[in-house]
């Protein structure tokens, strides 16, 4: 057993021994390094010498060698890089299955090869007389030499790769991925036994499973993924085994999914579970369990009507029609008719097996004929709408073979609606799982149920009839097959009856007691027999004496009923709390449990993690001493080898006595001493092969000189004799080439005139082309004159009528422009005009306040002076004065026309303008008006009414409580008071006196304009 330092030294070393051929010693030293317990840390240099390993083991098919591999490979990657094994069983799987196929198409191409050797001969010699001796073709040998081998090997690389992921949780994806190219290699390849084989090993894996329950790294089949890769791997298993025609092996792969999915407690998804049931109907179709059948096909239907969205109405009429046929096909009699207490009780756990695998839940107290029969099914099938479902002609051959008594047209009437059926079918287009129905396959059970019915209905009404006659009857089948059908029928006690054949008559007498027509007949007429008695003679109603003796018995009963009943629905109640309480103390101690579980797990795991460390670091330790022992040991080893020491023993290694340290110093200086030995050797043989070379040089150099010459004298003769040659090769081509010219020089002539015929007709096709070349130059060129001019007229047209629009629109523009500067201008002569107006309001405003002011002063210097007057210059001249002085301070402080001017501006110039004649208007409580007709209210002062400042409409002015505020001080109006309410239509637009006031002075302003 070879030792390597590192992985890669072997992976070299195997390289090498390929090279030279010897792939055994490779393989053996790379299955040497991997079951080394020393390299069971995994790295990447591992998994190329896993890839070389097994690309070793495929060319020399050794599969034990690469399951011992895999094995050891799986425990050093296990735990730590998993996708590594997947990738290296992945490239197995893969090298395994190129061969196989290598191998089927070189023994194709060289059967084809040897059969067009002789084109002659039939066979050749060696096959014939192989032919005699084995019996075999030649296919059959090149096949079992070339194509069997490896194809045992591609069997035995699956059946590995199973082994070896059986119980990985970690890759149960690949798991399912090599079963499923078992599947198809199987199916390929038409390898039934294998297949067989496939099936057992997959079903033990599945069942170990569950037996070994604690196993580090088991999966979990109630995890969803695990159980659809489990799913999946059964079902495809199921669809090679249907195709592979192994229907035992189909049965119980159906039972397999069953199984699988009792055991998770889970039903598949309606996808799966329509090719459970399809497959389902094809095995119980091939075993002639046409009951079992029935109801697996009302399933499926049940599941496509309920699931399949994209059914379509003609693919559903299909699956009803075959539901309700393989429904008519199960025979009318019961076959345990007879049977022994052994058989029927085998034939009830037949019935509940397979109950139970159609999905239909029995009770155990009802017998299995009761649940599982023709009977049941085809009222369910009218109970639940399948029979609507089907086509017209199955509801015409149902109402035919069940409800109708035609002893003597039966035959007649099925017969075409059999011919019809037997058309119908086809392939399913929104049903996948069922790709195609077949109605056809149900037609020679409906002939035999619909010869039942016509023997049954005969017998009823015949007590004998002529064989011919009831061959007649029945088209389908001869008299023999007919003859089969009655002796069964008989025998399960449907009908009874005799066949004479020495008289050609079948009798009908013989009807026993205890047969179910006579049952029947007898059980209506006696039932017919009491109502007829009973409407005769009406019973007499008696009176009851047991009422009489005890007349309180209905109460007494009654209360004990309910007493009973409360007592019942105590215990359920104490039951439940019971039920409860236990529930909740397990789920409790399953909590605690769960607990204490996780709480070792953890424990369990930090202890293995430290295990692990110590020994990592321990196995690290051994590794380092390991390997430096070894070293010690190679540099002794060469030592002793370059010492060339003979029959000593070799020294072994002692710890502290012979060191690495010491062994590496005896080493250096052997290699010194053998290098110096070595140069003096070299020394003294340069000086002999010196020597030796100018030995040769001085015996070599007449020789060389005497072979040149000679080479120089053959070379000159050759160059004679191949100039000579040439010479003459040239005189017999010139001597040639004047011959073929003579010879040619005859033809001159010929060639002339040949020439000049052809020059001519080609002159006049030139010319005659040249022509039509120039018409046809000549009508482009005016078309294109037309078509520019065209163009040129188009353009113009556009043109003009861009520029037309272009001066519509600059019209309207000026137009608008135009109308807009008019607009403008008229409204600022409007603008002028009212503010013309205004300053005229404004003017007649303040000469009406200087005539008031005036007027006003005339009072009260009248008033403070008594009598007297003043003359007319006195008077007149304030007067004038005054007015002068406000029309110039009017004037100043008027704003020019168009200018706005804000509102507490005008009314803060109002009265600075009106601030000289406050005095005047000062102390309004204490002066009493002299006139009666201005002055009213004792101690109030109104203004006066005089027409011209109310204008000349001679309204009357506001009131009082309008104009002046309580306590005998003015006050000025409200907006409301001054421009709407209680006023005159001109009092709307006013001027812009208002009322100043404060507690000693009111003031008069007409800052406000009119408009503006």
């Amino acid at each position: 057993m070879a030792t390597f330092a590192k992985p890669e030294n072997a992976l070299k070393r195997a390289e090498e021994l390929i090279n030279v051929g010897q792939k055994q010693d490779a393989l053996q030293a790379l299955h040497d390094l991997i079951t080394s317990k020393r390299y069971r840390a995994w790295q990447k240099t591992l998994e190329k010498i896993m890839f070389k390993y097994v690309e070793l083991c495929v060319d020399m098919r050794r599969g034990r060698f690469a399951k011992d591999g895999l094995i050891q490979y799986r425990i050093v990657c296990q735990q730590v890089n998993v996708n590594s094994l997947e990738e290296v069983i992945k490239h197995f799987m893969h090298l395994s299955t190129e061969k196989a196929e290598q191998a089927r198409s070189q023994a194709q191409a060289l059967e084809e090869a040897l059969d067009v050797d002789d084109l002659e001969a039939d066979k050749r010699p060696e096959d014939l007389m192989l032919s005699y001796v084995t019996g075999e073709k030649g296919k059959d040998r090149s096949d079992r030499e070339l194509v069997t081998p490896w194809f045992k090997f591609l069997w035995e690389t699956y059946r590995t790769v199973l082994e070896i992921l059986r119980n990985n949780s970690k890759l149960e994806a690949l798991y399912a991925m090599t079963a499923h190219r078992a599947f198809q290699f199987c199916k390929q390849y038409k390898r039934t036994t294998e297949f067989r084989r496939l099936c057992e090993i997959i079903r033990n894996h599945l069942a170990n499973l569950n037996k070994y329950r604690d196993q580090r790294d088991r999966p979990d089949l109630s995890t969803p993924e695990s159980l659809q890769l489990y799913l999946d791997t059964r079902f495809e298993q199921l669809k090679v085994a249907t195709e592979l025609e192994l229907w035992q092996e189909a049965f119980r792969s159906i039972e397999d999914i069953h199984g699988l999915m009792c055991m998770v407690k889970k039903t598949p998804k309606p996808s799966l579970m329509v090719v459970y049931y399809a497959k389902l109907t094809e095995i119980f179709w091939i075993s002639s369990s046409h009951l079992y059948h029935a109801y697996a096909w009302f399933k499926l239907f049940t599941l496509q009507k309920s699931f399949n969205k994209n059914l379509s109405q003609k693919d559903l009429q299909l699956i009803a029609s075959s539901v309700v046929l393989a429904a008519l096909a199960v025979a009318p009699y019961d076959r345990t008719h007879g049977a022994s207490h052994l058989e029927l009780e085998n034939e009830k756990e037949r019935n509940l097996r397979m109950a139970n695998l159609i999905g239909f839940n029995l009770e155990l107290k009802l017998e299995s004929r009761e649940v599982l029969s023709r009977s049941f099914l085809l009222s369910e099938l009218v109970s639940k709408g399948v029979l609507s479902c089907a086509t017209q002609e199955v509801k015409d051959i149902y109402h035919l073979l069940e409800h109708e008594f035609l002893p003597l047209d039966l035959a007649a009437k099925v017969l075409p609606l059999l011919t019809k059926i037997s058309k119908l079918g086809g392939k399913l287009t929104s049903a996948s799982s069922v790709p195609e129905v077949q109605l056809s396959q149900y037609i020679p059970a409906l002939e035999k149920l619909a010869t039942l019915r016509l023997l049954q209905q005969v017998s009823q009404v015949y007590q004998m009839m002529k064989i011919e006659s009831l061959s007649q009857m029945i088209p389908f089948f001869d008299f023999s097959v007919v003859e089969k059908i009655s002796v069964d029928s008989v025998k399960h006690n449907f009908t009874s009856l005799k066949v004479d054949h020495m008289k050609s008559v079948i009798l009908f007498t013989n009807v026993g007691l205890e047969s179910d027509g006579l049952r029947d007949h007898l059980t209506i007429f006696a039932e017919s027999l009491n109502n007829a008695r009973a409407m005769i003679y009406p019973p007499a109603k008696n009176s009851s004496k047991l009422g009489e003796i005890l007349p309180g018995l209905a109460e007494i009963v009654d209360k004990e009923h309910k007493r009973l009943l409360a007592r019942k629905s105590i215990i359920e109640k104490r039951k439940e709390e019971q039920e409860r309480q236990l529930l909740e103390m397990e789920r409790e101690e399953e909590s605690r449990r769960l607990q204490q579980q996780k709480k070792r797990e953890e424990a369990e795991q930090k202890r293995l993690a430290a295990e692990i460390e110590q020994r990592k670091n321990q196995r690290i330790l051994q590794e380092i001493e390991q390997r430096e022992l070894e070293e010690a040991q190679a540099l002794l080893e060469d030592v002793d080898k370059r010492s060339k020491r003979k029959g000593g023993k070799k020294p072994i290694l002692e710890g502290a006595k012979v060191t690495k340290q010491t062994i590496m110093e005896r080493a250096l200086n052997e290699q010194l001493r053998e290098r110096q030995e070595m140069e003096k050797k070299l020394q003294k043989l340069a000086k002999t092969m010196d020597y030796l070379e100018r030995a040769k040089r001085e015996e070599a150099a007449p020789l060389i000189e005497a072979a040149f010459q000679q080479q120089l004298v053959e070379e000159k003769a050759v160059h004679e004799r191949e100039q000579q040659q040439e010479v003459e090769l040239s005189r017999q081509h010139h001597d040639g080439d004047l011959r073929e010219k003579i010879r040619l020089s005859r033809m001159l002539d010929n060639k002339m005139i040949f020439q000049e015929t052809v020059v001519s007709r080609r002159q006049t096709e030139f010319d005659r082309q040249r022509a039509m070349r120039g018409e046809r130059i000549k009508q482009i060129i005016q078309a294109r004159k037309q078509e520019r001019e065209a163009k040129r007229k188009k353009i113009f047209y556009v043109r003009s009528e861009e520029e037309r629009l272009r001066k519509l629109r600059e019209e309207e523009e000026a137009h608008k422009r135009e109308e807009a500067e008019r607009r403008r201008k008229e409204e600022a002569e409007r603008k002028a005009k009212l503010d013309e107006i205004a300053e005229k309001q404004r003017q007649r405003e303040r000469e009406l306040e200087e005539k008031e002011k005036l007027r006003r002063e005339a009072l009260l210097g009248r008033t403070t002076d008594g009598p007297s007057e003043f003359p007319a210059g006195s008077l007149s001249e304030p007067g004038a004065a005054a007015a002068a002085a406000a029309a110039a301070a009017a004037a100043a402080a008027a704003p020019s026309p168009g200018k706005y001017v804000p509102r507490f501006r005008r009314e803060r110039e109002g009265s600075d303008q009106a601030s000289p004649d406050s005095d005047r208007w000062s102390g309004g409580s204490s002066r009493q008006a002299s006139d009666p007709e201005r002055w009213s209210g004792g101690s109030t002062r109104q203004p006066p009414a005089d027409a011209e400042r109310w204008g000349s409409g001679g309204t009357k002015p506001p009131s009082d409580t309008d104009r002046w505020g309580s306590g005998g001080t003015r006050q000025p109006r409200a907006d409301s008071d001054r421009w709407g309410i209680g006023t005159r239509p001109e009092d709307r637009n006013p001027p812009g006196d208002r009322w100043r006031s404060s507690s000693s002075k009111s003031t008069w302003s007409s800052s406000r304009p009119l408009a503006r």
